[in-house]
């Protein structure tokens, strides 16, 4: 194959991939805790026809030499921590964490995951339980008597219950943190696993050392900006037409060579 043709090639791959990250980011921009990715690209290896620094006779060296590229590839796709923005809602389980840190959930099998995702309800046992039905690690449960629920900045939950007049602590939520949250493997559902890249979770109470603080009535919204995205769909547009038209200029190289030869 001509090798402007396999360049192009893995142009148009790669470009074709981060289309596919840009649409999945745009997909979720009303996606609560959601985090965007971004495509990691490295180029691949050259075939090297002349060392730089060879000899070129007794007295001199070649400055350069020649190195032909042989494309790119995708390195990998990298979740981007920051923070989404913050809507305040009417629901006293709507929590969001100010600053870093994940909340606990458990699943049916006793694995525990993480999520930024702070919309919680309460199931039939009153537990409280994201919208899949997995409850916080915690345990959390509020009373069916109880008249409001307060969740404090360190995660303290108390509850006001029917008749009394003192509050009941009904728990505490802890989170925890990485020290690579990229490293975390994405689910679907809003949650991520542990690897062996992202480091063993550390817990704390949220406020302190680099955890961040529990605000209720508040959800984080996705940390996409369609604006930021908007412009890179065109940038891959133009890039990806340009591997065309390296492609279409190579097709019609050979061509010429076959008709003229």
């Amino acid at each position: 194959m001509n090798s402007a043709l396999w360049v192009s090639k893995t142009g148009l791959a790669a470009q074709d991939m981060r289309m596919t990250t840009i649409s999945n980011n745009l997909a979720n921009v009303s996606t609560a805790g959601f985090k965007k990715d971004r495509v990691v690209f490295e180029d691949l290896f050259y075939q090297v026809q002349r060392q730089p620094g060879a000899q070129a006779d007794e007295l001199n060296q070649v400055p350069s030499g020649i190195q032909v590229g042989t494309g790119v590839r995708v390195n990998g796709t990298q979740k981007i921590f920051t923070e989404g923005s913050f809507e305040t809602s009417n629901n006293p389980l709507d929590l969001a964490i100010a600053g870093q840190g994940f909340f606990q959930i458990e699943n049916p099998d006793g694995e525990i995951l993480y999520s930024r995702n702070g919309q919680f309800q309460l199931n039939a046992e009153s537990l409280m339980v994201n919208s899949n039905g997995l409850p916080l690690l915690q345990n959390i449960a509020v009373p069916d008597n109880a008249t409001s629920v307060t969740v404090g900045r360190d995660g303290t939950v108390t509850a006001v219950i029917a008749g009394q007049i003192e509050p009941v602590e009904l728990g505490q939520i802890l989170t925890v943190n990485f020290v690579n949250p990229a490293g975390l493997e994405a689910l679907g559902g809003n949650v991520f696993r542990a690897t062996a890249a992202s480091g063993e979770p550390v817990e704390g109470v949220p406020g302190d050392d680099a955890l961040g603080a529990l605000q209720q009535y508040t959800i984080e919204g996705s940390n996409v900006s369609v604006v930021d995205e908007m412009v890179s769909m065109i940038a891959v547009q133009r890039a990806y037409e340009m591997n065309a038209k390296v492609v279409s200029a190579a097709d019609e190289m050979l061509r010429f060579i076959n008709q003229s030869l």
